[in-house]
């Protein structure tokens, strides 16, 4: 992560790179309108490698009308999937032709898969799933996403630009989502041991954690210790680390797909299929992803290497 702040810092041109630059587009977003039937052609095409069965739900998804695709007037913003055991896992989205909103539908389209796969195989009380797995499907999807285009597509700001979005979601979800659950565990044990918690208290350990991951590229500004106190997550139980997981299982596993074919696509469809009836953690070993070991979350920061040589 601290070679991939100096490499932004050296990008931008900026003497001093700090947080809010962070957020700041590394290379122009790709001038590329993707219509929505173009989109759900590239999407389908994407998703090939999960064999007859996956491409038959996909299909159902889209012939069935399960997708809001639109912005409308009064409809609520961003994109998310629902339904119930009963009903198809329907899906809203605001789509704009971007890139972006191609990846949203991969994203949503994951977490529909997982529930009608659910929802065929499993009873009523074992069709949910925790949200330790629920992202695992749709992450997976946006990295088969990714993987397709930089095999087919040329464009070299389409690729740049793919490149530093995958870098970026990483950034977001291992490396910062762990940084919270961090803190989370940190204040949990202050306070169990006895010791208060003042807004002074927390703002110099979250400092501190700021300062850490960012690592000497970053200079931090003296506001960066409150943000703490912003972040809704903090508010709820403990549960953001399942966001670094879930990437770094589904990163794990999209690469197992590509690279074995049919029996890793066999055991992917299980996990999909498993809802709620076993453990998470034994659900995805059977899928090929021990989360006992460091090693899903060592394949992602090498999957994260990889994208920063390809940039440099």
């Amino acid at each position: 992560l601290h070679r991939y702040m100096a490499l932004r810092r050296k990008i931008m041109g900026l003497d001093e790179l700090r947080i809010y630059d962070t957020y700041a587009p590394l290379v122009p977003q790709a001038d590329l309108a993707v219509p929505y039937d173009e989109a759900r052609d590239t999407v389908t095409a994407a998703f090939k490698p999960l064999g007859a069965d996956y491409a038959d739900a996909l299909g159902k998804a889209f012939s069935q009308r399960w997708i809001d695709v639109y912005e409308n007037v009064g409809k609520r913003s961003g994109a998310y999937s629902s339904g119930s055991y009963s009903t198809p896992p329907f899906i809203l989205l605001n789509y704009q032709d971007r890139v972006r909103d191609m990846f949203t539908l991969a994203h949503e389209l994951g977490h529909s898969m997982h529930s009608y796969f659910t929802r065929h195989t499993q009873p009523f009380v074992y069709g949910s799933y925790t949200i330790f797995v629920a992202e695992v499907a749709s992450t997976l999807n946006e990295a088969l996403l990714n993987d397709y285009l930089l095999k087919t597509r040329d464009e070299p700001m389409l690729r740049k630009s793919l490149i530093v979005q995958q870098l970026d979601d990483i950034r977001a979800t291992i490396f910062r989502q762990t940084m919270f659950a961090e803190f989370e565990l940190d204040i949990h044990t202050r306070t169990e041991a006895g010791e208060p918690l003042t807004s002074d208290a927390l703002s110099k350990a979250y400092y501190e954690l700021v300062k850490r991951y960012q690592g000497p590229p970053v200079t931090l500004d003296d506001e960066i210790a409150l943000e703490w106190a912003r972040i809704p997550h903090f508010y709820y139980n403990f549960y953001v680390y399942q966001y670094a997981t879930g990437l770094s299982a589904a990163l794990a596993l999209s690469r197992q797909i590509i690279d074995e074919g049919q029996p890793a696509v066999d055991r992917y469809l299980k996990f999909l299929s498993s809802g709620s009836s076993r453990s998470s953690i034994d659900m995805l070993r059977d899928a090929g992803v021990d989360m006992t070991t460091p090693a899903p979350v060592q394949a992602a920061m090498d999957t994260f290497d990889r994208l920063v040589d390809e940039l440099e």
